[in-house]
């Protein structure tokens, strides 16, 4: 059967690209057509749009790039009704892959959405359109079926992937050594994997360096992005950049500083103190606070349902604030055990679970039923 994906950020490429796998498993005459990246280009088929030219970030920042949006709109439309895939794959990245659904479910293919948009946090009333034009709906967070259910749509829970992922993860047993890291202990500093998040961001995190001179910080970074344009921001430092090897960072640290998104929840499963950071333009704040209908922007407390982690968004995301939250999750000893013991209830509530191949074989399950 032919598969179309659309991916439109870096972790939607990873997941995919796991799904990707266990569908060759299920369906050994697979075909892919894709909109993603490196590691869906490494499990096969046609990358038509890599990832890194759709990141946008902000309700500013989408609209002032609204044409090139809808540029690529109007390409995977027509590149849809070109290739005629048995069925189209979206995988998050809510507001274009909605409107693909739409137009997908218009043309008569079918639809499948793996891993949910967060319709939950604002927009509400998007579900309307997700019974419309999505025939399958593949949700990762416990809640999210219960969400779902409100609005008498009936979704397939299969688990988590980060979790999947981060239990599969294997260490490097010469990591300190191979990227010349000392005695002292590591603390993380995940700035995020969009452009924008890192100029936001990364800055601000590493002005805190000064008053824990005890300590490595340690940048993960990511390929998309030359060592010119981490300089920018680590001038003047000793800080080390480690491209692809967040994972093995986190096994390693003693606590973490994370842009908002799928890293929280990363760290969390790592057992890793984090404090979460988030900061984007005024204007796009301002609209978001309107909008957002949840009480919490980390996956990390929007699972718990309470506060685990600390969040510093926007004005509070600030040299001071952060040294001293680190310096809690750090030193204070109860404090930290209570972060800990938080994450843990996070764990139990994602349970384990194969999340690529149970997804794998249903969505193969109702193709053929389709055939059928």
């Amino acid at each position: 059967m032919k598969y179309y994906l659309i991916a439109g950020e870096r972790s939607g490429d990873m997941h995919a690209s796991n799904l990707m796998k266990q569908l060759k498993l299920q369906d050994p005459e697979a075909e892919f057509r894709f909109w993603g990246g490196e590691q869906m280009q490494a499990v096969g088929g046609e990358l038509v749009t890599h990832y890194r030219e759709m990141a946008f970030m902000g309700f500013v920042e989408v609209a002032k790039s609204i044409f090139k949006i809808s540029r690529f709109l109007k390409h995977c439309k027509q590149d849809i009704l070109s290739w005629k895939p048995d069925v189209v794959i979206l995988v998050d990245y809510a507001g274009f892959n909605m409107r693909i659904a739409k137009f997908a479910k218009a043309n008569g293919f079918k639809t499948f959405y793996y891993i949910s948009p967060k319709i939950w946090a604002w927009n509400q009333g998007r579900v309307y359109g997700i019974k419309k034009s999505v025939d399958r709906m593949f949700v990762i967070m416990p809640f999210e079926k219960d969400f779902y259910q409100r609005f008498d749509y009936k979704t397939d829970y299969i688990g988590n992937p980060v979790s999947d992922s981060v239990n599969a993860h294997k260490v490097s047993e010469d990591f300190l050594p191979k990227n010349e890291l000392g005695a002292k202990p590591i603390i993380a500093v995940l700035p995020g994997s969009r452009k924008q998040e890192i100029e936001n961001m990364l800055r601000i995190m590493l002005q805190v360096m000064p008053d824990f001179p005890e300590h490595q910080f340690v940048v993960a970074g990511v390929s998309t992005f030359s060592p010119e344009f981490y300089a920018q921001f680590t001038q003047g430092t000793n800080i080390k950049i480690l491209y692809e090897q967040t994972y093995d960072l986190l096994s390693h640290a003693e606590a973490a500083l994370v842009t908002s998104g799928t890293a929280t929840l990363e760290t969390a499963l790592f057992n890793v103190p984090q404090i979460v950071c988030y900061k984007t333009s005024a204007i796009s704040y301002a609209i978001g606070k309107m909008v957002i209908k949840v009480n919490y922007i980390s996956l990390v407390n929007l699972i718990a349902d309470k506060e685990v982690v600390k969040e510093l968004i926007q004005e509070e995301l600030n040299p001071h604030k952060i040294s001293e939250e680190l310096k809690r999750i750090l030193f204070e000893k109860p404090y930290r055990q209570q972060m800990l013991n938080g994450y843990a209830e996070i764990k139990a509530k994602l349970g384990s679970a194969n999340t690529a191949e149970q997804a794998a074989k249903l969505m193969v399950g109702y193709l053929k039923e389709k055939e059928a």
